[in-house]
């Protein structure tokens, strides 16, 4: 998967040949799930999770981000959501943007309420470049040119490669590694001639970095992401601009499991791979964003940092499995590589 907010377009407009392939909507897979902040209940099955229990308030002092401004694109839901209420509560005017203006207006109320921050809600569609320029004159007329810049938006669905039409694969590119490009490049070139400089954040997936099947279209465009960010971390930094990238594991969200795994058994698997024993919250990753953007982590930049309660590194190594291995039957194996001869 990729950010934290899911652009839910209608996934009978990709033309992709495969039925199957759409049954879950864009935000369905499993490696995100995004809205919602509340702690998770884990499994008694888990009972490690007991020892990685998620903090959700903000970590920084409160005013780090005192007369500072954050643009948030996927900010109405989800982990755009989490992160702009948390920028909000440490003092920073926050312009939230996506497709769904009424969604937007209905989170910029709910924050500004809970903070007492004024927060926006700016329209865009991050695929049209027209549109993001429209949206970035809009944020410098309402709050001025931003600080703080978090490219969020994202889009997936599952399916095999060999069911993906060329506009199926085009809709996500178009939204992951185009609109980010597209955001990052007007609001840089206008930071450039302002003599401003800003911290860029991106939102990716563990995935990303090792790839993955029946996601390739999102696999593909966050890795350009990562490289993007990477790349004018080193060539605009002389302009005063950061860049780092976060790849969250899975986040359990208000609604996304009900249509995912009503009976519970995807969960149960997921767990199972990830260390902690349990998902991420919403206000974990929104901390983690918060401190790479904030004048704490000046030094910091041209980092990918993966928050995933160990779930990559759990996969990555070929001999994980051997944690299902009961005592009894480490004695039996131990017995056997003991009576081992030769080489």
């Amino acid at each position: 998967m990729a950010a934290a907010y899911l652009c839910r377009l209608n996934p009978f407009s990709l033309n992709t040949n495969s039925v199957s392939a759409l049954a879950f909507r864009y935000g369905m897979h499993r490696k995100f799930f995004s809205s919602g902040t509340k702690a998770l209940c884990q499994s008694s099955a888990h009972p490690q999770a007991a020892f990685f229990p998620p903090a959700e308030g903000p970590m920084l002092p409160p005013g780090s981000f005192k007369n500072k401004v954050a643009f948030i694109t996927g900010g109405g839901t989800g982990l755009g959501k989490g992160m702009a209420a948390t920028l909000s509560a440490l003092g920073a005017e926050c312009v939230i943007a996506s497709r769904k203006l009424d969604v937007l207006k209905q989170t910029a109320e709910e924050i500004t309420k809970q903070t007492g921050n004024k927060v926006h809600a700016v329209q865009c569609d991050v695929r049209d470049p027209v549109s993001v320029q429209a949206a970035v004159a809009e944020l410098v007329k309402v709050a001025g040119l931003p600080d703080v810049v978090i490219n969020n938006a994202a889009g997936n669905f599952i399916s095999p490669s060999e069911g993906l039409s060329p506009n199926a694969w085009r809709t996500i590119t178009d939204i992951v590694l185009n609109g980010t490009a597209y955001v990052t490049l007007e609001l840089g070139k206008q930071l450039i001639k302002a003599e401003k400089g800003a911290a860029f954040l991106a939102i990716t997936t563990i995935y990303a970095e090792s790839g993955s099947g029946f996601v390739v279209p999102s696999a593909s465009a966050k890795a350009g992401v990562e490289t993007m960010c990477k790349s004018l971390a080193a060539e605009w930094g002389r302009y005063g601009m950061r860049f780092n990238v976060i790849q969250p594991g899975p986040i359990k969200t208000k609604g996304a499991f009900s249509r995912l795994d009503p009976a519970g058994m995807f969960e149960k698997a997921m767990l199972e791979k990830i260390p902690t024993g349990r998902l991420g919250t919403p206000g974990e990753i929104a901390n983690l964003a918060a401190y790479l953007c904030s004048d704490y982590a000046t030094w910091v930049t041209g980092a990918v940092i993966r928050m995933d309660g160990g779930e990559y590194v759990s996969m990555a190594g070929e001999f994980n499995d051997l944690k299902k291995v009961t005592k009894d039957q480490w004695a039996t194996l131990e017995a056997m590589i003991r009576k081992t001869r030769g080489s």
